[in-house]
């Protein structure tokens, strides 16, 4: 039986600049090993990142893909590869089981590729169990890392390479961000950055602070010079991430805020579009709604996450405001900004709702009016307080569910009609999936639009009018 070789670490104070050194410093190295592997295979070998989950997962495979690329891995797409690296997600325990499953192929695939490896990272190996799990059952994979060092990668990549045991590293939390690593984007014309990473809000329901840490926000000289160089790239559409943006600036030497923040990038030149996400009700400010109304870069798309609208609901999921509380935040966000699109997450099903509950969340749906919302089923989330309250009977849940949905439908195609005939600008993003003919672009609302045009539109702004309606997308006309 192979050796497993087991890291686990707790928080370390390194110096950031010095761990980018050292972290480049591995990265020759590894490009080493990889180029033994290419001269043994007769070509490049090749890599896959596959994400479940969140833009903060996505914006982690960019991360990892860069590294990857940069050691002389090939990106590919298909799990047939030579390295495959799954970026879990954890936030359902059916996320879990999807990727046991999907392990399970690869085990199938590696016997057939001896110089196949193996890669777990993400939110899912932030838990104990998971690991044990995956030490004793699935012994083929070959490195596990979780989400407080993923700007190791390129080191541990090396010690996979050194190592003919399982890899684990597994920190139970930092403070540490680290700078200047490379980067593959998905798209050349848009980007997520990271502005803070953690979460402290500890809903009820929610595994996501166990697993991503406390909030730990990066400094606003790091985030506008990493903007600044996008821009240069060609970059004109950012969105900046975090479990609650609102947040951010709280625990820095020298504290800002959110919106203060959103001023200096406004100021970037070349950089078109501003969007952000996500939105806590609770620390949504005053301030940062006179910034909103105020830009010309920060797009008309506000992410609101509701979660009920049931106040005795929303205080055990520990939401820390009520019905009333929402309502009147939405109405002054409509108020002084009528155009702005605001969009939510909902769950049905969660422990103790009644329909009475369901009740009070359809009359918040009718009163803001939202553009869209994602709707989810309640899932127990094993680790959470919620896990041990008292399940809601399934069929109850699906009634409600479906009472619900149909509220979201009427009132985001209401919302979207009101749209049609209009002209507005859209980003061309990609060629659309079902007809080569057409373009697809997404609208400031980030609503989408589908238009005739050639493939050198892509990466551009420009002005579509929206001849027809279909509920969550548009048919439209270059202008």
């Amino acid at each position: 039986m192979t050796e497993q070789k087991t890291i686990t670490q707790i928080t370390e104070k390194i110096d950031g600049a010095r761990e980018t050194e050292r972290q480049i410093a591995f990265m020759e190295k590894a490009a080493g090993y990889v180029q033994e592997l290419s001269e043994k295979l007769g070509r490049k070998p090749t890599c896959c990142v596959v994400t479940f989950g969140c833009q903060m997962n996505a914006r982690d495979s960019e991360k990892l893909s860069g590294i990857l690329e940069k050691v002389g891995y090939e990106l590919v797409e298909k799990e047939e590869a030579d390295f495959v690296i799954y970026n879990t997600c954890t936030v359902r325990d059916n996320a879990n089981q999807r990727v046991y499953g999907r392990l399970g192929y690869l085990n199938g695939l590696k016997k057939k590729n001896p110089h196949m490896k193996i890669a777990l990272c993400g939110c899912m190996m932030q838990e104990p169990a998971v690991i044990e799990k995956i030490s004793k059952s699935y012994r083929f994979v070959d490195l596990i890392f979780g989400t407080h060092n993923i700007y190791k990668f390129a080191e541990l990549l090396t010690a996979m390479f050194e190592s003919d045991g399982m890899i684990v590293d597994i920190w139970k939390d930092t403070d540490q961000i680290v700078e200047d690593l490379p980067v593959e984007r998905k798209y050349p014309f848009k980007s997520g950055i990271n502005i803070m990473f953690g979460c402290n809000n500890f809903c009820s329901y929610c595994i996501v602070p166990y697993v991503r840490g406390r909030e730990r926000s990066r400094n606003p000289k790091d985030i506008l010079r990493e903007i600044e160089k996008l821009s240069g790239d060609g970059v004109k559409e950012i969105m900046l991430l975090g479990q609650n943006v609102n947040s951010y600036g709280k625990n820095l030497d020298m504290p800002i805020t959110f919106a203060q923040l959103l001023r200096e990038v406004e100021k970037i030149d070349g950089i078109e579009r501003i969007r952000f996400m996500t939105s806590h009700p609770k620390d949504l400010s005053d301030e940062l709604i006179q910034v909103m109304k105020e830009s010309k870069k920060i797009c008309r798309h506000l992410h609101l996450p509701l979660q009920s609208g049931s106040t005795e609901i929303l205080t055990k999921m520990n939401r820390r405001y009520t019905k009333e509380q929402y309502l009147a935040l939405a109405e002054k966000i409509r108020r002084e900004i009528p155009d702005m699109a605001i969009t939510t997450d909902i769950i049905v099903g969660f422990p103790g709702e009644t329909r009475a509950d369901v009740d009070e969340t359809i009359d918040v749906i009718n009163k803001v009016q939202y553009d869209n919302a994602f709707t989810f089923i309640y899932s127990k989330r094993t680790g959470t307080p919620a896990a041990a309250m008292e399940q809601v009977p399934e069929e109850e849940v699906k009634e409600n569910f479906a009472r619900v949905l149909e509220t979201v439908q009427q009132t985001a195609k209401k919302r979207a009609a009101l749209l049609q005939g209009q002209t507005h600008s859209a980003l061309v993003e990609d060629v659309n999936d079902q007809d080569p003919e057409l373009l697809t672009g997404r609208l400031s609302n980030n609503m989408i639009v589908h238009f005739k045009g050639e493939k050198d539109l892509i990466g551009q702004i420009i002005p579509v009018c929206l001849k027809e309606c279909h509920g969550f997308y548009y048919l439209g006309e270059r202008v």
